[in-house]
């Protein structure tokens, strides 16, 4: 019965730490381009701040840098 009780612990161990990993910023990367936009910061900043998503969408000119 021991060795179940420890090897049920291991796995709950190693899926709290599974369901605890932050994806790395390559995947954040990725998932942001699925919702529209151009990487994870432009999302943050349209989630947390004043940006609209719809500044992705506009094409700069030759004028714009």
């Amino acid at each position: 019965m021991e060795k179940k009780r420890q090897a049920l612990k291991k796995l709950l161990e190693a899926v709290e730490k599974e369901l605890l990993h932050k994806p790395d910023r390559k995947t954040l990367d990725r998932l942001s381009l699925l919702v529209g936009f151009q990487n994870w910061d432009s999302f943050q900043d349209a989630l947390h701040g004043e940006v609209s998503a719809d500044e992705n969408y506009k094409i700069k000119s030759s004028t714009d840098s």
